[in-house]
Protein backbone atom coordinates (compact mmCIF):
# COMPACT_ATOMS: atom_id res chain seq x y z
CA UNK A 1 0.00 0.00 0.00
CA UNK A 2 1.40 3.39 -0.85
CA UNK A 3 1.46 5.90 1.95
CA UNK A 4 -1.36 7.83 2.58
CA UNK A 5 -3.63 9.53 4.39
CA UNK A 6 -7.26 8.27 3.53
CA UNK A 7 -9.99 9.97 5.09
CA UNK A 8 -14.13 9.71 4.70
CA UNK A 9 -17.02 12.06 6.42
CA UNK A 10 -19.94 10.78 8.28
CA UNK A 11 -22.37 11.76 10.75
CA UNK A 12 -20.81 14.53 10.77
CA UNK A 13 -17.55 13.82 11.56
CA UNK A 14 -14.35 13.63 9.76
CA UNK A 15 -11.70 11.05 9.85
CA UNK A 16 -8.01 11.30 8.70
CA UNK A 17 -6.28 8.14 8.87
CA UNK A 18 -2.66 8.11 8.76
CA UNK A 19 -1.65 4.66 6.83
CA UNK A 20 2.11 3.29 5.96
CA UNK A 21 2.16 0.67 7.59
CA UNK A 22 4.99 -0.63 6.49
CA UNK A 23 6.99 2.03 8.80
CA UNK A 24 4.82 2.33 11.13
CA UNK A 25 2.61 4.58 9.72
CA UNK A 26 5.49 7.30 9.66
CA UNK A 27 4.71 10.34 7.89
CA UNK A 28 6.03 10.58 4.27
CA UNK A 29 7.34 14.07 2.72
CA UNK A 30 4.31 13.58 0.44
CA UNK A 31 1.69 13.21 3.39
CA UNK A 32 3.27 16.23 5.62
CA UNK A 33 1.97 18.10 2.29
CA UNK A 34 -1.60 16.50 2.02
CA UNK A 35 -2.30 17.48 5.28
CA UNK A 36 -2.97 21.07 5.49
CA UNK A 37 -5.24 21.21 1.67
CA UNK A 38 -7.00 18.28 3.36
CA UNK A 39 -7.76 19.97 6.51
CA UNK A 40 -8.88 23.23 4.87
CA UNK A 41 -11.39 21.22 2.74
CA UNK A 42 -13.00 20.29 5.99
CA UNK A 43 -12.59 23.32 7.19
CA UNK A 44 -14.67 24.59 4.46
CA UNK A 45 -17.19 21.83 4.71
CA UNK A 46 -20.83 22.52 6.55
CA UNK A 47 -21.41 18.65 6.67
CA UNK A 48 -17.93 18.56 8.74
CA UNK A 49 -18.58 19.51 12.12
CA UNK A 50 -15.59 16.88 14.28
CA UNK A 51 -12.41 15.72 13.48
CA UNK A 52 -10.77 12.47 14.37
CA UNK A 53 -6.88 12.06 13.70
CA UNK A 54 -6.11 8.44 14.36
CA UNK A 55 -3.61 5.66 12.61
CA UNK A 56 -4.02 2.21 10.57
CA UNK A 57 -3.68 -0.92 12.87
CA UNK A 58 -2.02 -0.83 16.02
CA UNK A 59 -0.09 2.40 15.87
CA UNK A 60 -0.91 6.17 15.83
CA UNK A 61 2.30 7.39 14.16
CA UNK A 62 6.12 6.50 14.39
CA UNK A 63 7.10 10.13 13.55
CA UNK A 64 8.60 11.11 10.34
CA UNK A 65 9.76 8.85 7.40
CA UNK A 66 13.37 9.48 7.72
CA UNK A 67 14.22 8.10 4.15
CA UNK A 68 12.09 10.51 2.46
CA UNK A 69 13.95 13.62 4.23
CA UNK A 70 17.13 12.91 3.58
CA UNK A 71 19.38 15.86 2.44
CA UNK A 72 17.03 18.84 3.36
CA UNK A 73 16.38 18.62 7.45
CA UNK A 74 15.64 22.08 7.47
CA UNK A 75 12.71 21.76 4.72
CA UNK A 76 11.52 18.34 6.14
CA UNK A 77 10.70 20.45 9.80
CA UNK A 78 9.14 22.82 7.63
CA UNK A 79 6.95 20.43 6.45
CA UNK A 80 6.14 19.04 9.46
CA UNK A 81 5.86 22.05 11.28
CA UNK A 82 3.45 23.60 8.49
CA UNK A 83 1.30 20.29 8.65
CA UNK A 84 1.43 20.93 12.83
CA UNK A 85 0.11 24.56 12.35
CA UNK A 86 -3.02 23.91 10.24
CA UNK A 87 -3.91 20.83 12.55
CA UNK A 88 -3.95 23.27 15.57
CA UNK A 89 -5.60 26.28 13.72
CA UNK A 90 -8.66 23.78 12.42
CA UNK A 91 -11.39 25.86 13.67
CA UNK A 92 -13.35 22.59 14.07
CA UNK A 93 -12.97 20.23 17.23
CA UNK A 94 -9.91 17.69 16.71
CA UNK A 95 -9.69 14.69 18.29
CA UNK A 96 -6.51 12.36 18.22
CA UNK A 97 -7.12 8.44 18.77
CA UNK A 98 -3.78 6.88 19.95
CA UNK A 99 -2.82 3.20 19.52
CA UNK A 100 0.75 2.21 19.51
CA UNK A 101 3.63 3.92 19.09
CA UNK A 102 3.17 8.15 18.86
CA UNK A 103 6.62 9.42 18.60
CA UNK A 104 8.53 12.35 17.15
CA UNK A 105 6.03 13.81 14.32
CA UNK A 106 3.16 11.57 15.56
CA UNK A 107 3.97 13.27 18.91
CA UNK A 108 3.40 16.67 17.11
CA UNK A 109 0.63 15.89 15.17
CA UNK A 110 -1.28 14.41 18.48
CA UNK A 111 -0.29 17.66 20.42
CA UNK A 112 -1.65 19.70 18.02
CA UNK A 113 -4.79 18.30 18.15
CA UNK A 114 -7.80 20.01 21.07
CA UNK A 115 -8.38 16.50 22.42
CA UNK A 116 -6.26 13.24 23.16
CA UNK A 117 -7.72 10.05 23.73
CA UNK A 118 -4.99 6.58 24.24
CA UNK A 119 -5.75 3.00 24.58
CA UNK A 120 -3.63 1.32 27.24
CA UNK A 121 -0.34 0.31 26.04
CA UNK A 122 0.25 3.18 23.78
CA UNK A 123 4.26 4.74 24.06
CA UNK A 124 4.08 8.35 23.59
CA UNK A 125 7.66 10.15 22.90
CA UNK A 126 9.78 13.42 22.02
CA UNK A 127 12.94 12.27 20.31
CA UNK A 128 14.89 14.95 18.36
CA UNK A 129 17.69 14.60 20.71
CA UNK A 130 18.28 10.91 19.31
CA UNK A 131 18.40 13.13 16.07
CA UNK A 132 20.42 15.99 17.30
CA UNK A 133 17.56 17.89 16.13
CA UNK A 134 16.70 21.40 17.38
CA UNK A 135 12.62 21.06 18.40
CA UNK A 136 10.80 23.58 16.41
CA UNK A 137 10.23 27.14 18.88
CA UNK A 138 6.09 26.86 17.59
CA UNK A 139 6.25 22.77 19.10
CA UNK A 140 8.31 23.27 22.30
CA UNK A 141 5.84 25.70 22.97
CA UNK A 142 2.45 23.68 22.95
CA UNK A 143 4.30 20.98 24.41
CA UNK A 144 4.67 22.97 27.71
CA UNK A 145 1.40 24.51 27.37
CA UNK A 146 -0.12 20.80 27.48
CA UNK A 147 2.53 19.36 30.30
CA UNK A 148 4.30 22.21 31.88
CA UNK A 149 7.94 22.96 31.43
CA UNK A 150 9.22 20.03 33.54
CA UNK A 151 7.80 17.31 32.04
CA UNK A 152 8.56 18.85 28.54
CA UNK A 153 11.94 18.97 28.96
CA UNK A 154 12.34 15.41 29.97
CA UNK A 155 10.35 14.59 27.15
CA UNK A 156 12.71 16.42 24.86
CA UNK A 157 15.82 15.74 26.98
CA UNK A 158 15.51 12.14 27.02
CA UNK A 159 14.16 11.11 23.98
CA UNK A 160 12.31 8.83 26.04
CA UNK A 161 9.28 6.74 25.71
CA UNK A 162 6.52 7.54 28.52
CA UNK A 163 3.31 5.14 28.63
CA UNK A 164 0.14 5.82 28.29
CA UNK A 165 -0.64 6.13 31.99
CA UNK A 166 1.99 8.92 32.52
CA UNK A 167 0.84 10.91 29.29
CA UNK A 168 -2.54 10.99 31.39
CA UNK A 169 -0.90 12.38 34.24
CA UNK A 170 1.34 14.64 32.61
CA UNK A 171 -1.98 15.84 30.73
CA UNK A 172 -0.76 14.51 27.17
CA UNK A 173 -3.68 12.60 27.04
CA UNK A 174 -7.09 13.19 28.40
CA UNK A 175 -8.50 9.76 28.46
CA UNK A 176 -6.63 6.20 28.88
CA UNK A 177 -9.24 3.22 27.80
CA UNK A 178 -8.44 -0.26 27.98
CA UNK A 179 -8.14 -2.37 25.23
CA UNK A 180 -10.58 -3.22 22.52
CA UNK A 181 -12.67 0.45 24.06
CA UNK A 182 -10.67 2.98 22.31
CA UNK A 183 -13.37 3.48 18.80
CA UNK A 184 -16.03 2.92 20.73
CA UNK A 185 -15.48 6.21 23.37
CA UNK A 186 -13.71 7.87 20.36
CA UNK A 187 -17.27 7.92 18.58
CA UNK A 188 -19.15 8.53 21.41
CA UNK A 189 -17.05 11.80 21.57
CA UNK A 190 -17.10 12.91 18.97
CA UNK A 191 -21.00 12.46 18.91
CA UNK A 192 -21.08 14.99 21.66
CA UNK A 193 -19.03 17.29 20.15
CA UNK A 194 -21.09 16.96 17.02
CA UNK A 195 -24.08 18.02 18.65
CA UNK A 196 -22.83 21.21 20.44
CA UNK A 197 -22.55 24.56 19.19
CA UNK A 198 -20.18 25.37 16.53
CA UNK A 199 -20.08 28.85 17.91
CA UNK A 200 -19.04 27.86 21.33
CA UNK A 201 -16.25 25.57 20.63
CA UNK A 202 -14.95 27.76 17.27
CA UNK A 203 -14.94 31.01 19.99
CA UNK A 204 -13.81 28.79 22.83
CA UNK A 205 -10.83 27.72 20.85
CA UNK A 206 -9.50 30.87 19.59
CA UNK A 207 -9.78 31.81 23.04
CA UNK A 208 -7.71 28.94 24.67
CA UNK A 209 -5.10 28.73 21.61
CA UNK A 210 -4.53 32.82 23.34
CA UNK A 211 -5.83 34.80 20.44
CA UNK A 212 -7.34 37.94 21.48
CA UNK A 213 -8.20 40.37 18.59
CA UNK A 214 -11.87 39.24 17.86
CA UNK A 215 -13.65 39.70 21.14
CA UNK A 216 -15.75 42.09 19.09
CA UNK A 217 -16.27 39.37 15.81
CA UNK A 218 -17.38 36.62 18.45
CA UNK A 219 -19.75 39.20 20.60
CA UNK A 220 -21.22 39.82 17.22
CA UNK A 221 -21.51 36.28 16.18
CA UNK A 222 -23.11 35.57 19.34
CA UNK A 223 -25.79 38.29 19.12
CA UNK A 224 -26.44 37.44 15.25
CA UNK A 225 -25.59 33.81 15.05
CA UNK A 226 -28.98 32.52 15.96
CA UNK A 227 -27.44 29.87 18.00
CA UNK A 228 -27.52 31.52 21.64
CA UNK A 229 -31.21 31.88 21.10
CA UNK A 230 -31.76 28.24 20.05
CA UNK A 231 -29.85 27.19 22.83
CA UNK A 232 -31.86 29.44 25.35
CA UNK A 233 -35.31 28.13 23.15
CA UNK A 234 -34.21 24.33 23.50
CA UNK A 235 -33.43 24.60 27.42
CA UNK A 236 -36.86 25.92 28.13
CA UNK A 237 -38.70 23.63 25.78
CA UNK A 238 -36.59 20.82 27.29
CA UNK A 239 -35.71 19.73 23.73
CA UNK A 240 -32.47 18.96 22.04
CA UNK A 241 -31.27 21.84 20.70
CA UNK A 242 -30.89 21.93 16.69
CA UNK A 243 -27.61 24.60 16.41
CA UNK A 244 -26.77 25.64 12.34
CA UNK A 245 -24.88 28.09 13.00
CA UNK A 246 -21.44 26.93 11.22
CA UNK A 247 -17.83 28.41 10.73
CA UNK A 248 -17.92 26.80 7.19
CA UNK A 249 -20.64 29.79 6.11
CA UNK A 250 -19.27 32.50 8.53
CA UNK A 251 -15.69 32.92 8.43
Amino acid sequence: MEPQLSHQVADSVATVVIRHPAKRNAMTAAMWRALPPLLDRFARDPDVRVLVLTGEGGTFCAGADISTLQGAPQEAQGLAVAAEEALAGFPKPTLAAVRGHCVGGGAQLAAACDLRLAEEGALFGVTPARLGIVYPASSTRRLVSLVGPAAAKYLLFTAELIDAGRALRTGLVDEVLPEGELDKRVAGLARVLASRSQLTQAAAKEFANGRSDRDGHWAEQARTGGDTAEGVAAFLERRQPRFTWSVATTE
